[in-house]
């Protein structure tokens, strides 16, 4: 495998790509070595409600990977991890689950949807771009990581830098020559003595500046500063099918290595602090270690969501229409991503062979059979989300630690309202998110969106100008006056709610 070799020319950068390769692997196994499957289910269910069965294998899911990790000698890279097909209508919780499962391990996560991608060869994007944007976001990762542990040494050296703009330092007095040169005499020495004295001076004055520096009584004082111009020319490539992105893409990280342009600006010491600590920020980090740690995390504990996997699937029936771009072709060309393949990155090589893979869709028309037999055999596992009841409305809207009341409440406490929703206001809401959904369409937990925002619009439009009092009661009479006639008409709730 091509891999960014690791520079490890001084103890500072050893120290730092050891606790890199802390925060990376070491990270998630210190992570998951407390976290049990109970435990995993526990944290999910401060977010999502019901789908246990969900929660259930994906908790597996994760703590077989810390088992993996943990046995020891060749079998552990025969060890797959077990693929999981999510199946259930839209709103459910499939995406939160997978998030939040990432949220929990720390792992590199990306979410793409499977209708978005072509066949190679056409125009559209290729199955392999999801693995190059997933070591992106893991570079990312690491890089910010990176960026808070180096953070305090970067704000001493931008102190220093400031200090030379502000008082220049002055030259230390040369050595005194050998005794063998005769040159030296009394008016040499005298001279050399002034020079300790003036740079004894500035010594104390750039420890009084540097009091004021820290004390913030310099901030609103200007300096000239040269920075790096921020400018760069765009660059799309184009070939025989349309963009090439990530040829595009690699080509735009080449001109971004070349010496940027320096210009001279003018602004405050409290700006130059931001400007200058990211400077020293990415001097004093080791983007080889970032690059090797990074593609270490997408290798041993990356998740990829693919959403919309039914819209690649071919109905039954409809086979004898020839193969389709961007359903069969596409299918193929996911499959040896998923058994596991080396996918070339701008970072280097990467294999999928460890990537967790979580699939999800509704399959009103398809059915996960209709996928093509080898794809379904990378995903061995099948969990059904049942669709969301008013029972359960009522525990979204009060339960989780994001529940939209929460939300809502929160938002207008920073307007000086307080709005309190009354059991019997919080009942009628689900009820008629659950009644909407049934009739015109549905679309799961997300119709609580559209409820909760028709509900409180005139309220949120007349805060703060015309608030009648600081406390604010959304009871069921309030709900049904303002969503019963909408609810009851199907024709105008369709276009509403």
């Amino acid at each position: 495998m091509a891999r960014t070799k690791s520079s490890v020319d001084s103890p500072s950068e050893e120290k730092q790509s050891s606790n890199g390769k802390h925060a990376g692997t070491g990270g998630f196994l210190a992570r998951m070595q407390s976290m049990t499957p109970h435990q995993i289910v526990r944290e999910l269910d401060k977010y999502i409600i019901g789908q246990n069965e969900a929660k259930k294998s994906v908790a597996i899911a994760l703590r077989n990977r810390y088992r993996r990790q943990k046995v020891e000698g060749q079998l552990r890279d025969e060890i797959m991890p077990n693929n999981i097909i999510m199946i259930g209508p839209t709103g459910v919780g499939k995406t939160e689950i997978s998030r939040r499962l990432a949220k929990l391990s720390g792992a590199p996560f990306i979410k793409v949807e499977a209708s978005k991608f072509t066949e190679v060869g056409y125009v559209g994007r290729d199955v392999e771009s999801m693995i190059r944007d997933l070591t992106d976001l893991s570079v990312s990762m690491v890089r910010q990581e990176q960026s808070v542990e180096v953070k305090e040494r970067a704000a001493q050296l931008v102190e220093e830098r400031i200090l030379d703009i502000l008082l220049p330092p002055v030259p230390k007095p040369a050595a005194l020559k050998r005794d063998g040169d005769k040159a030296d005499d009394l008016d040499e020495d005298l001279e050399q003595g002034s020079e300790s004295v003036e740079l004894e001076l500035n010594d104390r004055s750039r420890e009084k500046m540097r009091d004021r520096l820290r004390q913030g009584k310099l901030d609103d004082r200007t300096i000239e500063l040269e920075v790096a111009s921020e400018s760069s020319p765009t660059m799309q490539v184009f070939g025989p099918f349309g963009p090439l992105e990530d040829l595009g893409g690699i080509m735009q990280d080449l001109v971004g290595g070349l010496p940027k342009k320096r210009k001279k600006r003018r602004v405050t010491i409290a700006e130059a602090r931001g400007i200058l600590e990211q400077e020293e920020i990415q001097k004093l980090i080791d983007m080889d270690a970032v690059v090797k740690e990074a593609i270490s995390r997408v290798e041993e504990s990356g998740i990829v969501f693919i959403d919309e996997i039914d819209k690649i699937a071919s109905a039954a029936g409809a086979s004898g229409r020839g193969p389709d771009i961007s359903r069969e072709g596409v299918q193929r060309d996911l499959l040896p991503i998923v058994e596991g393949s080396n996918v070339m990155t701008k970072y280097g090589m990467v294999k999928t062979d460890h990537i967790l893979f979580i699939a999800s869709g509704a399959f009103h028309v398809a059915k996960p059979s209709d996928l093509i037999p080898e794809l379904q055999g990378r995903f061995p596992i099948r969990v059904e989300l049942k669709s969301l009841s008013e029972a359960d409305f009522v525990k979204i809207l009060t339960q989780p630690e994001n529940a939209l009341i929460k939300q809502y409440c929160a938002l207008l406490k920073t307007e000086g309202v307080e709005l309190e929703f009354s059991e019997d206001g919080i009942r009628e809401i689900a009820r008629t998110a659950a009644e909407v959904n049934e009739s015109v369409e549905n679309i799961g937990a997300r119709r609580l969106h559209t409820i909760m925002t028709t509900l409180l619009e005139d309220l949120m439009f007349d805060i703060p100008e015309n608030v009648p009092n600081k406390k604010i009661v959304v009871n069921k009479e309030l709900v049904e006056g303002r969503l019963s006639k909408i609810a009851k008409d199907r024709d105008l709730s369709r276009y509403i709610l």
